[in-house]
């Protein structure tokens, strides 16, 4: 009861913050237009809704724009937090917040920045529940899912969770740079195979990469091929009857371009990929550019709804890889014909 009660009043303070939005100043536009200042932008955000005593501080804010600034303000951070981590705040979703951050933060990232569209929109559904599978890429911050939640909660009014790797929770790095639970406070669902599943228990919209970490992992060379689904979609689909929804995604493979993965690095850092590319310098000198991405154009191809009906001729396991290949095998078909069309775009246009 008394949690329940915090957990009341801890809303209600926010929803009177939030009437009142968050105040952009000239220091958080600047911010929006200079990529070491995102970090500030969306810790200052949070702070501006929550109360965060361990959070950065204006002194450690500026330190993050200058070369190398950033370890500088890592190590003043920890000698004021006496020695230790931030203290870790489980928390729960919160649509409020998810909501604020969405209008408030991410528009004119979105917007102007990503210049997110929403193609082929009448093949999207009304309501859900439903999973929203697409191909992921950029070895990046996740802007490709970030972008497509944002343009269905846009366009439908949805609440969309995204799956998200393990290391968005729980790695140490996360932990410093983001405030305490932002990552499930924002709405992801871990992506693992029990939370997964009691989400789509719970009848939500759910965004999920079935390629999983293999998608941003392949690195330029591969570029807009699909790596091996995961089958654990299709055999909760069938088992709860949500429908899954494909998305296939153009522009995505730009959020950092040129790279290649450092596998055996990776795996020591425990880290889900280590992008290799020319702009790598320049993530060194500001390493608060972690969640930043080139600017790039995101466009998505909704397809029809896809349907997962059981035959009863086979295993559940045959039956589920028999199912997620047929899907990858439609969605790659997509990728290489949107490909083609964007690769005729150009030509015609360069003609004139």
């Amino acid at each position: 009861m008394i949690n329940q009660h915090s957990e009341t009043i801890l809303n209600a303070q926010v929803k009177k913050i939030s009437d009142r939005g968050y105040p952009f100043t000239w220091f958080d536009w600047f911010c929006l237009w200079y990529p070491p200042g995102w970090l500030i932008l969306f810790n200052r955000h949070w702070q501006h809704y929550h109360v965060d005593t361990d959070g950065w501080n204006w002194l450690e804010y500026i330190l993050f724009l200058i070369p190398g600034g950033f370890y500088i303000a890592l190590f003043v951070r920890w000698l004021r937090l006496g020695c230790r981590s931030p203290q870790s705040d489980s928390g729960e979703f919160d649509p409020n917040y998810q909501q604020a951050f969405r209008d408030e933060i991410l528009t004119p990232i979105i917007k102007y920045y990503f210049r997110g569209e929403l193609k082929q929109i009448e093949n999207l559904p009304q309501t859900g529940p439903m999973i929203v599978a697409m191909n992921h890429a950029g070895m990046c911050f996740p802007w490709d899912i970030v972008t497509l939640g944002y343009l269905l909660s846009k366009t439908r009014g949805w609440v969309v969770q995204p799956l998200a790797g393990v290391s968005l929770f729980d790695h140490v790095w996360i932990n410093w740079w983001l405030p305490p639970g932002w990552t499930k406070i924002l709405g992801a669902v871990r992506a693992e195979l029990d939370d997964f599943e009691a989400a789509v228990q719970e009848g939500k919209i759910l965004l999920y990469a079935p390629e999983g970490l293999r998608g941003p992992r392949k690195g330029w060379g591969n570029r807009y091929q699909l790596e091996t689904f995961d089958l654990s979609f299709i055999r909760l689909s069938q088992r709860y009857q949500i429908p899954i929804l494909p998305v296939v995604c153009i522009g995505n493979e730009n959020l950092h371009p040129w790279t290649f993965n450092i596998k055996k690095l990776q795996r020591i850092l425990n880290l889900p990929f280590l992008p290799l590319s020319p702009l790598m310098p320049i993530f060194i000198l500001f390493p608060s550019m972690g969640v930043w991405a080139m600017r790039c154009r995101l466009r998505y191809f909704i397809q029809p709804l896809h349907i997962v009906k059981d035959d009863g001729k086979q295993t559940e396991r045959a039956f589920a890889y028999q199912k997620a290949q047929q899907l990858k095998e439609k969605m790659q078909a997509q990728i290489k014909e949107k490909m083609q069309a964007q690769i005729i775009q150009i030509l015609s246009h360069s003609r004139y």
